[in-house]
């Protein structure tokens, strides 16, 4: 039935910044970026290494997603790394605040988290090229 994974979208509450967030920090590259203005909005969408896209829209005053304690919905995004050492120190040169390494007890796999401008956490998962699919 389903052909593969195509994007997430995401509110965000201050475009200009989730913008320089995603493109700038964590490098995403921008597919196209379209005003809407009869819903007040922006859009833009971003490529997402090996795959799929990320769409970040602004809406005037967006309710608060909640975070703590987790609700019910969305948890959070997962991006696969190769080297979350490397991952983790090209963030905090750029201020961004990660936590420290954990190891998944089912995969012996490190990740860890971070937060984009709104609080979302976002997840680094450590995948070796050799287990990699998409790095050949």
């Amino acid at each position: 039935m389903l052909n593969g994974f195509h994007h997430v979208a995401l509110i965000v509450s201050d475009y200009d910044r989730s913008k320089q967030f995603y493109t700038e920090i964590l490098g995403l590259k921008i597919i196209a970026e379209t005003h809407r203005a009869a819903r007040h909005s922006m859009k833009l969408d971003l490529q997402i290494p090996g795959g799929g896209q990320l769409e970040l829209f602004s809406f005037p005053d967006p309710p608060a997603r909640p975070s703590t304690p987790e609700a019910c919905g969305l948890r959070h995004l997962a991006f696969r790394v190769t080297d979350i050492d490397a991952t983790i120190h090209a963030l905090a040169a750029k201020g961004v605040a990660v936590e420290a390494i954990r190891v998944d007890p089912n995969t012996g796999s490190r990740f860890t988290f971070f937060a984009d401008p709104d609080g979302l956490p976002i997840e680094l998962y450590e995948v070796s090229r050799i287990a990699d699919p998409d790095s050949h």
